[in-house]
């Protein structure tokens, strides 16, 4: 086996062993640690950034019962003692990013794994891309519209719901990724398609 041969292994190693460690941060982090603190063995989440109309001429602080609204602008929505159902629409929007992660690190792990033989257009690989991209749009737009409508539903029934801008702040970034994704998606059906025509002209 030559030098080349041997690099090109231990980087393919290397590759699955990045992906897999971000798969299982993320599923600690984003996933474990905020269902963790949603039913109670660690400190709850308490408090969301929400934006505030600028028409509200909002004090430092509105309390209505236990929830307060602290600042202007972009300020906080601070629960003192959240309940169950509270603490989950506080992480629901953070968990569900997280899931969306983690499908897209396990998908990108299973098409590190085909590169250990250097066959890069299979048609596996070729959904795969879009099942990535398809992720990153969730990523881009539901999980901002979930995290709008679970910040709704905090506020509501409270005397400060109705300073509280609904804003849903898309993720641009994930949408563009998500085209460029596609776009690979399609050179790796063509390179499939022109391999099995190659191979039926042999």
């Amino acid at each position: 086996m030559n030098d080349t041969s041997r690099w090109t292994r231990a980087m393919d190693h290397v590759l699955e062993l990045a992906l897999g460690l971000a798969l299982l941060l993320v599923g600690l982090f984003q996933v474990l640690i905020p269902l963790l603190r949603v039913t109670g063995p660690l400190s709850p989440v308490d408090s969301r950034e929400v934006r505030v109309d600028t028409a509200a001429h909002l004090s430092d602080a509105v309390t209505s019962g236990a929830v307060t609204l602290r600042g202007s602008g972009h300020a906080e929505l601070a629960f003192s003692h959240p309940g169950l159902g509270q603490r989950l629409l506080l992480a629901l929007p953070g968990i569900a990013g997280g899931l969306v992660v983690i499908v897209i690190l396990a998908v990108l792990l299973r098409m590190a794994r085909t590169f250990r033989d250097g066959d890069f257009f299979v048609p596996q690989n070729t959904r795969r891309l879009m099942m990535i991209a398809g992720a990153l749009v969730q990523l881009g737009i539901f999980v901002p519209l979930l995290e709008m409508l679970t910040t709704n539903l905090l506020a509501r029934g409270t005397s400060m719901a109705d300073a509280i801008t609904p804003d849903a702040n898309y993720d641009i970034q994930s949408m563009f990724l998500a085209a460029l994704v596609g776009a690979a998606a399609e050179a790796f059906r063509n390179g499939t398609r022109l391999r099995a025509d190659t191979e039926g002209l042999v």
